[in-house]
């Protein structure tokens, strides 16, 4: 089992301890994430007039819908990548059955030679006559 991790990060100038499996890294990463989000929606004027349950609201919101938005974006992107694979798929089915036919094509020729120089042999000896020819 991973080892938990207790980090001290600054969530909008307050410091807090976050707790989990993750490392130090992202739990950082994680609250600059929320930091950036605070910092970009306090430039906007009429987000500082609204009280601060209300602020938090709408930054819980803003972070869900880029939490969807993501996430509708990877399944988007493993559609993508299930589809290529199958064209893919069909692309080297295709070019082995192209293979073997071109296989098959050159062996005929060969084949029919093989087979027609098979159709004038005789049995007769060299010098020797067919009878049929005479006459």
């Amino acid at each position: 089992m991973a080892v938990k991790t207790d980090t001290e990060v600054i969530i909008g100038g307050r410091v807090l301890t976050l707790s989990g499996y993750e490392s130090e890294e992202y739990l950082q990463k994680v609250a600059s994430y929320i930091n950036n989000k605070l910092a970009e929606y306090n430039r906007v004027e009429s987000f500082r007039r609204q009280p601060a349950d209300i602020q938090n609201i709408l930054v819980e919101l803003n972070i869900a819908d880029d939490y969807f938005k993501a996430k509708k974006q990877i399944e988007e992107l493993e559609e993508e990548a299930a589809s290529k694979e199958k064209e893919l798929y069909d692309l080297k089915h295709e070019l082995i059955a192209s293979q073997i036919k071109l296989d098959n094509t050159e062996k005929e020729p060969a084949d029919a030679a093989a087979g027609s120089a098979g159709k004038f042999q005789t049995d007769r000896a060299p010098g020797n006559r067919d009878p049929r020819n005479e006459g």
